[in-house]
């Protein structure tokens, strides 16, 4: 696992969608939100929420490393205690009776950032959110069938930053600042 990601905060933004979608959420929808929010939140504070790996997949999009936390492939204590384990597909809270009071890895920002991207995307379905981040999101190229990196600069870039390289270059230090910590 990487050393600077933080899988109890991932956990809790992917808690945060399940509880809005009614207890449990489409993998694929979930996906998406998750990278909208993390997109969304670089665009307001230029940095994102996770900090996760970003990857271009064939559904568009992805935070890779919280990905593979709902798929099951990587296993924690801490995405347990928020997310059970993914059936077909869907994941659910675990436990079910979580609130947003239990999310207190994220802050008044990351929270707002979250609501608003439900607001403008929850009411739509896997499918229609998958379609809209492949026409909005020009970081997004199509692997056909892989996965191919997105640069942080790159969404920084798409979303109008001049600055996208030193951004890019702020969240990598900060990751390299974090090892001191752990």
């Amino acid at each position: 696992m990487a050393f600077w990601f933080n899988v109890k905060k991932a956990a809790q933004v992917a808690a945060f969608f399940a509880l809005k979608e009614g207890g449990q959420i489409h993998v694929l929808k979930l996906t998406k939100l998750i990278y909208l929010a993390d997109r969304a939140f670089m665009e307001r504070y230029d940095v994102p929420i996770i900090g996760d790996k970003l990857v271009s997949m064939d559904h568009g999009p992805v935070n890779s490393l919280t990905y593979n936390h709902i798929n099951g492939t990587a296993e924690s204590r801490e995405w347990d205690a928020y997310m059970a384990d993914r059936a077909g597909h869907m994941v659910a809270l675990s436990p079910d009776h979580l609130t947003e009071d239990d999310l207190d890895e994220l802050s008044d920002a990351e929270i707002r950032v979250l609501g608003e991207v439900w607001q403008r995307f929850g009411h739509m379905d896997r499918f229609q959110i998958r379609d809209w981040t492949h026409r909005n999101c020009p970081e997004w190229d199509n692997p056909h069938g892989s996965s191919l990196p997105i640069k942080y600069s790159h969404v920084f870039k798409f979303l109008g930053k001049g600055n996208s390289e030193e951004l890019e270059d702020r969240i990598f230090a900060e990751r390299r600042i974090s090892t001191y910590f752990e």
